[in-house]
């Protein structure tokens, strides 16, 4: 995967959850706007944590520790 589409991705992901927060706290959900807040945290977590996975499989390989 090429380096912007990360950064595409994160970046989508983060304008459809301030999107849909500021939606959800114009008609007074403020508890529902929070958990969508954290549900698109995590989801960016868990590409990040997959985009260093890979980083150290690459590492692994090129100095040859498996």
């Amino acid at each position: 995967m090429n380096g912007i589409d990360i950064i595409f991705k994160i970046a989508g992901i983060g304008l459809l959850t301030a999107i849909i927060n500021v939606i959800l706290k114009k008609s007074d959900k403020d508890e529902v706007a929070n958990f969508v807040t954290i549900a698109g945290l995590v989801l960016v977590l868990v590409l990040v944590l997959d985009m260093l996975s890979g980083l150290f499989d690459t590492l692994k390989s090129l100095l040859n520790l498996y």
